[in-house]
């Protein structure tokens, strides 16, 4: 349980409330065959905690945070199940010099997290037997569904590189929310001074650089032992306004409009969502970032997709706390998962070959 005393160590604008945050449980489920060969695909093994036999491994460091690791991977050599599951947005550990460069900590650091997407993550990995990569890094610092070079040089007092020339910065970094976030609708910029290109390096090369590097070996290693491997790139978003007279959607489906991953596992989890009565928009207004454009290669065996969450559908009503509807968002997504790695399993037997030669 975080609570007051947890905040010495890491930063939680929740803390300043001095109301603690209650961490559930996780469901246990049965999990999945070790064993794809010969397309066995027997649902046994109903352990506890699927995820129990899987190493924690830190990788990367925060700038300003000794021995601090910037994500942590969970994955073991007999993976169970062919998905990945990804958090690049969750991370709370704010080093003290961040929290003071910043104009408002409290406000703009819950804005820009996706709050407790990590707890959603863990409870799902551990009851499905998923590998699980969580930043620890908070988007504060760096955005690790950014490409690095989604940069707003006017942030730095250095201003541009020489280098680059006539550089324009990307759609994203215009808007505010580039590699490094700048500004936010309503709060306006985050920073009190403008940013020292030493520290946009050290970011990049401890936490952006070891962090995507670490998810492409896991993906591969994943694809080696099923013939096919699934990202799931899990986020969060603010609820959704009605659109001609229709409920918001409580999730988002993005495949970058079917580029980045298998059609029927796209339609698998539509139509696992209109089972479950859960509304599910695709691709609009999130299509899916970085993170799906550099991993996701489904010629080449690698599926992905990024899935948005409704936060006030597992969050209490100020979207700070996990709330009364957080176990029954882990049951959902544990039941996604599921079905899922199934279906990838399946394409992993029925196609090893193609991607193989396409990856040639």
């Amino acid at each position: 349980m975080l609570g007051p005393e947890s905040c010495k160590a890491v930063y939680d604008p929740v803390c300043l409330t001095g109301k603690p945050v209650k961490i559930l449980p996780a469901t246990g489920l049965a999990g999945f065959d070790r064993n794809p060969i010969g397309g066995q695909r027997e649902v046994m093994l109903s352990e506890p905690s699927a995820q129990r036999d899987s190493p924690e491994i830190p990788g990367g460091a925060i700038p300003g945070s000794p021995g601090q690791a910037a994500f942590t991977l969970r994955q073991s050599d007999a993976s169970r199940v062919p998905v990945l599951i990804a958090v690049p947005h969750a991370g709370r550990a704010y080093p003290g010099s961040l929290i003071e460069r910043m104009r408002n900590p409290d406000y703009a650091a819950l804005r820009l997290e996706d709050r407790y997407v990590d707890l959603l993550g863990e409870a799902v990995a551990s009851a499905t037997g998923a590998a699980l990569l969580v930043a620890h890094a908070p988007r504060a610092m760096i955005d690790l569904n950014r490409a690095t070079e989604d940069i707003d040089w006017d942030m730095f007092a250095q201003g541009k590189p020489s280098g680059l020339g006539s550089y324009t910065p990307g759609l994203r970094a215009r808007s505010g929310l580039g590699l490094i976030p700048r500004r936010l609708p309503g709060l306006g910029e985050l920073w009190k001074h403008r940013l020292d290109r030493k520290d946009l390096v050290d970011r990049i090369d401890q936490i952006h650089t070891p962090y995507h590097q670490c998810l492409s070996d896991s993906l591969v290693q994943l694809r080696s032992r099923w013939g096919a491997a699934l990202l799931i790139d899990l986020h969060s978003m603010p609820p959704l306004g009605l659109r001609d007279g229709l409920p918001p959607p409580e999730f988002v489906l993005g495949d970058r409009f079917g580029t980045t991953c298998h059609g029927a596992l796209v339609a698998s989890c539509f139509g696992y969502f209109a089972q479950q009565r859960r509304t599910a928009a695709h691709n609009r207004p999130y299509a899916g970032g970085y993170v799906l454009e550099r991993h996701a290669a489904p010629t080449g065996g690698i599926h992905g997709v990024q899935l948005e969450i409704d936060r006030s559908r597992y969050l209490d009503a100020r979207l700070a706390e996990p709330g009364g509807g957080f176990a029954a968002m882990v049951d959902i997504l544990t039941g996604l998962v599921r079905r899922l790695a199934s279906e990838v399993a399946e394409l992993g037997q029925a196609e090893p070959a193609a991607w193989a030669q396409a990856a040639e």
